[in-house]
């Protein structure tokens, strides 16, 4: 009997209150209320063997959201002393501990996990699923493509896997805005690496990108009753704070409003015309 799968068993004894399954070394209860009708023993029936509140061994033919081997998002439902617990369609709510999150969750957050069991025999989520995703992905240079963030590093960047399942990361110097754990982001695949994983950014092409910027400083400006406080001499944290920007993408766009005659470079600002 192989915990955290789906399998089928056979009907050994039928009780009161549900029916037997397995064979004369192993037995598993399946409740009453998810038998077929017309049930009878030595007949097969296909279940999902998890442990319940009690850490009973239990069968359910009701189809879980994950298995072990696979990845899925899944609700957290709540939380608790000891960590979170999400659903993953069965009765008793799945357990993610602390030590197995990869930032901390709250009631509501949607999280990429995986299952394990752990040493005292209980399906667990881990969050912690890099080396399950896949680095075979069909994407190539230039594509868009939807994830979600399952880590973030101070050193390397924002980890996110792409249609929920494969490798990929926005490296630290193409992270500008607020992103967290669990946030879907639609990117463009910058690079496909010599070992299948994606590097993504959320920005778009040049060219694209700096009419883009290029917009969202003016309206900025407008905001600033039509003068800008800096220029594109101005710290890299100030324009990244204050745009989501690298300071070269913030003179692009600086630069594409000046060619246009839109904005005059001040000493200390920049000024609509």
């Amino acid at each position: 009997m192989r915990l955290g799968e789906k399998q089928v068993l056979t009907v050994v004894k039928v009780v009161d209150f549900g029916v037997y399954l397995g064979n004369d070394e192993e037995r598993v209860l399946l409740p009453k209320k998810q038998v077929p009708s017309g049930i009878e023993p030595g007949d097969p029936v296909e279940v999902f063997l998890y442990r319940d509140s009690s850490d009973r061994l239990i069968a359910t033919t009701h189809e879980p959201k994950i298995m072990l081997g696979q990845l899925a998002v899944l609700e957290v439902v709540d939380t608790g002393r000891v960590g979170a617990f999400l659903d993953w369609g069965l009765e008793k709510d799945l357990f993610l501990p602390f030590k197995e999150q990869t930032a901390k969750v709250q009631k509501g957050d949607r999280c990429l996990v995986s299952l394990y069991i752990d040493k005292s025999g209980r399906l667990c989520a881990t969050m912690k699923v890099y080396a399950l995703l896949k680095t075979d992905s069909p994407y190539q240079k230039d594509d868009q493509v939807k994830g979600i963030i399952y880590d973030k590093s101070d050193e390397f960047g924002v980890f996110v896997a792409v249609d929920n399942q494969f490798s990929a990361r926005i490296p630290k110097k193409d992270v500008f805005a607020s992103m967290h754990v669990g946030d879907v982001v639609e990117a463009r695949v910058t690079k496909v690496k010599e070992d299948g994983k994606l590097d993504l950014s959320v920005r778009g092409k040049i060219p694209e990108q700096m009419d883009k910027d290029a917009d969202k400083i003016y309206k900025r400006m407008r905001q600033y009753d039509g003068e800008l406080p800096f220029n594109d001499k101005a710290d890299p944290e100030i324009i990244k704070s204050e745009f989501g920007m690298s300071k070269a993408a913030f003179k692009r766009a600086v630069g594409r409003l000046l060619k246009e005659g839109r904005i005059e470079i001040l000493k200390n600002g920049i000024r609509i015309k």
